[in-house]
């Protein structure tokens, strides 16, 4: 599953093809389910979120007898990981509302300001759909939100893994991912 920019691209999504893309999808799922009181245009989207979900399921951990230890491992580890994404979400979503709050703005008037509509804005602000570079910036310039707030700077561990690839390929010792939160 290729990383979601914004919900409607799971109409496009064949398959989930590992532990981290489920743990992103049962997440997703929850959090439309809560979003599809507001907007019930989400109920499509929902419905093949919980299909893929069915799918890998069956595929990947239906069969007891051989669930490996790796297999747990790789489940856990996506587990931490979503976790970590979902604090940080929590926090920027935290600190977007207090300044909202603070400057007497709605979710709506905001979403005017950025040229999205209502039910868009939410999904922006509970991690639904990710906020654009452009948004984020208007948002720290405007509202004076640190950057280090608004913009996540973790990486998924197949994207880590290709850029040590890439540095030991290059054979360059002194050069090295920093660490994060997430190893």
């Amino acid at each position: 599953m290729k990383e979601i920019k914004d919900i409607k691209e799971i109409e496009n999504i064949e398959r989930i093809e590992n532990e981290y893309d489920l743990q992103k999808a049962s997440l997703l799922d929850r959090k439309l389910r809560l979003m599809i009181k507001e907007n019930p245009d989400l109920k499509p989207i929902r419905k093949k979120i919980r299909d893929l979900i069915a799918e890998y399921e069956n595929r990947k951990w239906s069969d007891f007898e051989n669930i490996t230890d790796s297999q747990i491992e790789e489940s856990d580890k996506a587990e931490e990981i979503i976790d970590y994404e979902q604090k940080f979400i929590q926090k920027r979503k935290e600190s977007i509302r207090k300044k909202l709050k603070e400057f007497d703005l709605t979710q709506q008037d905001f979403g005017q300001i950025l040229g999205h509509p209502k039910s868009y804005m939410s999904e922006l602000i509970n991690g639904v759909s990710q906020f654009t570079l452009k948004d984020l910036v208007i948002i720290h310039r405007l509202l004076g939100i640190s950057l280090k707030i608004l913009i996540p700077t973790y990486l998924q561990s197949e994207t880590r893994d290709k850029v040590r690839e890439s540095i030991d390929k290059l054979n360059k010792p002194k050069l090295r991912l920093r660490k994060t939160e997430i190893a």
